[in-house]
């Protein structure tokens, strides 16, 4: 956030348009906005892994992680799935339609820091749209990075988002792409089993290897196991917690954690940080 930013109420929303809205699921919808304001436009600027507050006027606000590429952050995106009273009146919107965007908020994912290692990265379900904010930067960066993993998960091919990324990652040669559901069809031609089944046949490495981890908890539980059981070390297990981060900005107190807030001090966590927690994730 912006010195001029932080003079302002952290409460105020300002207000944004929506670009465009694509349709990923039967319960899933994907959201690109601009800020009305020419100069909120100009100076807002994020870094993987944050989040921003989105509030339907008359309904009421909720976070969402960034989807989108911090590189160009004239526009910027966030997915939701409908399963509350925002994100149902946020699935009635159109494009032109106009929202409030608080934020960025949180800590963010490491990005320099993990510069010439290899990077493994782990979704599951939606928890891949917020890994796509630091894929995209990466990727604009490969040579920065060793070995470039991307593990996919979703509960049935029905659930997979971002279907038209999927077939690019599939294609391309600066990194290596696996999918997986939990739950085949007869269309599903590819892995069945949760996506540690996978974990074999990527041949994964621990050695100089850090693995960014995003999507349901339960999964996060046992892929960081599965991790942890193939040798990476705690500090090289980066993954985000899940809690309702209602204010955004450690005042409310909702996603506290012990002396921790999700809000402040995440949502971005190594698991060395996670094992001093008083709720256990593992």
């Amino acid at each position: 956030m912006n010195k001029n930013r932080e003079m302002e109420n952290i409460y105020l929303p300002n207000l944004a348009r929506i670009k465009d809205i694509q349709s990923e699921t039967y319960d899933t919808r994907s959201f690109e906005l601009e800020f009305v304001d020419t100069q909120m436009k100009k100076s807002f600027q994020f870094r993987p892994g944050q989040f921003i507050e989105v509030s339907v006027l008359g309904i009421g606000e909720a976070p969402f992680g960034l989807a989108s590429n911090p590189n160009h952050p004239e526009t910027f995106r966030f997915t939701a799935r409908a399963v509350g009273s925002v994100t149902h009146a946020l699935h009635q919107l159109k494009p032109g339609d106009v929202v409030g965007v608080r934020g960025p908020f949180g800590n963010g994912f490491p990005f320099d820091e993990v510069k010439g290692k290899n990077v493994l990265f782990v979704g599951g379900g939606i928890g891949l749209p917020p890994l796509c904010s630091l894929i995209e930067p990466m990727l604009d960066a490969r040579k920065e990075f060793g070995d470039f993993q991307i593990l996919y998960g979703a509960r049935t091919s029905a659930d997979l988002v971002y279907k038209d990324r999927l077939k690019e990652w599939g294609k391309m040669s600066e990194a290596r792409f696996m999918m997986t559901v939990d739950v085949g069809d007869p269309d599903w031609t590819g892995n069945v089993g949760v996506v540690t089944t996978i974990f074999p046949k990527a041949n994964i490495v621990s050695k100089n290897t850090v693995s960014f981890v995003c999507g349901p908890p339960i999964m996060i539980r046992f892929v960081i196991l599965e991790l942890l059981s193939i040798g990476f070390a705690p500090e090289n297990i980066i993954s985000t917690l899940e809690r309702y981060m209602k204010c955004g900005v450690g005042k409310c107190g909702h996603c506290a954690i012990g002396h921790k807030y999700v809000c402040l001090d995440g949502p971005v966590f190594s698991y060395k940080e996670m094992m001093k927690l008083p709720e256990k994730v593992v």
